[in-house]
């Protein structure tokens, strides 16, 4: 548990998280909602070193604010985007919304209830959390991933590579007139075809 001087700063940290998060959706400008989605996500990082997750702080700073959140600010602010039009039909998913927000608030109510009623349940996980003095958080998470789990692990590596290179694939575009590079006539070449010696006669050369 946190006290005194950690107490403060984990309650600063939050209020901040939770002011910022509703600003995300009721800032009229898109590009303000981005950075209070940034702001967001630094005060999430903050609440994690406070609470010992070192590990999942830099994720989420390296991952959501390093890439995703100044991705989404850039396509932001560069495509020219109707916000208006594109806000239109909005309403006819929110009774989905809605039904999605439901069942996560029941999940959480679930998970956070059986950890009251019964804080025994703390102790019989299968591969508990170590004492922060004696294992880090970050080598903890690595004995987890690279044991039991380096097979999913090395699956979900193996999709996201396949899935970049579709992505290149479906997206690439030859434009007619582009030089482009021929490996199998590079590795092919010899020096007969590769070079071509002309004799110039003395006083017409360039």
């Amino acid at each position: 548990m946190l006290s005194g001087l950690g107490a403060i700063f984990f309650y600063l940290f939050a209020f901040v998280a939770i002011a910022a998060a509703f600003m995300v959706i009721s800032a009229r400008n898109p590009v303000h909602s981005v950075l209070y989605l940034i702001l967001t996500f630094f005060n999430a990082a903050a609440l994690f070193l406070l609470t010992g997750a070192e590990f999942l702080a830099m994720i989420l700073l390296v991952v959501y604010v390093g890439a995703v959140a100044v991705l989404f600010l850039f396509v932001v602010m560069m495509l020219d985007v109707d916000f208006a039009e594109f806000k239109q039909g909005a309403l006819q998913y929110a009774p989905v919304g809605a039904l999605v927000g439901l069942i996560l608030v029941a999940e959480l109510i679930v998970v956070l209830g059986g950890y009251t009623f019964a804080p025994e349940l703390a102790g019989s996980i299968a591969l508990p959390t170590p004492d922060i003095a004696t294992r880090s958080n970050t080598a903890a998470l690595g004995d987890v991933l690279y044991t039991g789990y380096v097979f999913y692990f090395q699956i979900a590596g193996l999709i996201l590579l396949v899935a970049m290179i579709g992505a290149i694939v479906l997206t690439l575009r030859h434009k007619p007139g582009i030089k482009r590079q021929n490996i199998p006539a590079q590795v092919a070449r010899t020096p007969a075809t590769a070079i071509e010696i002309k004799k110039v006669e003395t006083g017409k050369g360039i």
